[in-house]
């Protein structure tokens, strides 16, 4: 199945996982998700600066693991992904799961919310939730939803 272009800019702001997102799979993983072709922003930051973006732009004193900021969803997907490595880190060990893997899902979870997805509502996470896995399970990692 053919997958929608995506011009990429992935920047690591803090480092410490960059062995686990080299560009080919970053770009594998969120193409995946696309729906439309993208011109999206990645960058990985450390606790300071994702804490410093969630307070200014959603009022939330803490560092989060994914923030997007989505500008346009059609005809191209342009946005912003902004992704807490301390946070993803945590996140992983503590529902044991495998680095990357984690990455993946933050990843095709921001790409989604790109192009309009959202959570706020039972329904809507719902349907972001299903097309989450069903994105997941076809790039061969598990359900990030399913009980552990």
């Amino acid at each position: 199945m053919s997958r929608p272009e995506l011009s990429l800019s992935l920047q690591f702001a803090d480092p410490r996982h960059k062995a686990q997102l080299p560009r080919h799979k970053v770009i594998r993983w969120m193409r995946a998700a696309l729906e439309l072709p993208g011109e999206i922003t990645v960058r990985i930051v450390d606790a300071e600066e994702g804490q410093a973006l969630n307070r200014e732009y959603r009022s939330k004193d803490y560092a989060t693991n994914v923030l997007t900021f989505d500008y346009t969803h059609e005809p191209v997907v342009a946005a912003d992904l902004v992704i807490c490595a301390e946070v993803v880190e945590r996140e992983a060990k503590e529902m044991g799961l495998d680095l990357a893997a984690h990455y993946a899902h933050m990843l095709v979870h921001g790409t989604l919310h790109a192009q309009g997805y959202d959570h706020e509502e039972d329904d809507e996470a719902e349907c972001m939730e299903a097309r989450e896995t069903e994105i997941m399970l076809g790039l061969g990692f598990a359900d990030p939803y399913a009980k552990r």
